[in-house]
């Protein structure tokens, strides 16, 4: 059960961060504006500080007297201790690895090829699905795929967010922590294998996608 909802909170999370990491990414790789640094620390963020502050600082965020609490909005979002809590951590916590992948991949792709499509007639939208985006498309896989691995082993912002209730809200980190906790040290080591296989998978399909073939003489 841990196992489904890990994955199922993993690609959810996945779902969520990808849009805004990638458009943060290209942003942060393709355009200058005052306030670009303090934007990029905020983004990046997440990366540094403890997820127990992530979760900490969501939790305020959500409660029922904060900001986006039940009392202020007027209806209850229905977020925390739920499995969308989960969600939201997650998203959250993958959002730096996300958006600098999605950095580091647009900045592989020449300006040139893109001022070239633009003296051929080709509009903003259209360079960048046709020129842009083919060519930075490994390192946008390798963004989605570093989000759900990031998504996937997250505990401390979740475990405050969503809480930590079987069936509901225990992923795989938060089910491992709970067999510890209880002495059951059989059922741990076999979700420690899961996960360790899961983790080589995922860091094995991001080298692959970031592998270039070598350039020929």
């Amino acid at each position: 059960m841990a196992l489904f909802l890990s994955l199922k909170v993993a690609l959810a999370a996945t779902v969520v961060v990808l849009p805004p990491g990638i458009l943060l990414g290209l942003l942060f790789a393709r355009r200058s504006f005052p306030g670009k640094s303090a934007l990029e620390t905020m983004a990046y963020l997440p990366l540094v500080l403890p997820p127990t502050a992530v979760g900490y600082l969501l939790l305020a965020l959500l409660a029922r007297d904060g900001p986006l609490g039940s009392r202020t909005l007027g209806f209850d979002l229905d977020i925390l201790l739920s499995w969308k809590g989960a969600v939201l951590a997650s998203s959250l916590m993958a959002l730096p690895l996300v958006a600098r992948t999605a950095r580091i991949a647009f900045e592989g792709v020449s300006p040139r090829l893109e001022s070239m499509g633009r003296t051929l007639g080709m509009g903003p939208l259209r360079v960048f699905k046709e020129i842009t985006l083919p060519l930075a498309r490994r390192g946008l896989l390798a963004a989605g795929v570093l989000g759900f691995s990031r998504a996937l082993g997250e505990f401390g912002a979740t475990v405050i967010v969503a809480g930590n209730i079987p069936g509901k809200t225990q992923t795989l980190a938060l089910a491992i922590f709970n067999d510890l906790q209880i002495g059951r040290d059989e059922e741990a080591q076999l979700l420690v294998g899961i996960t360790a296989a899961l983790a080589f998978v995922a860091v094995w399909s991001v080298e692959f996608l970031l592998r270039r073939p070598r350039s020929r003489a």
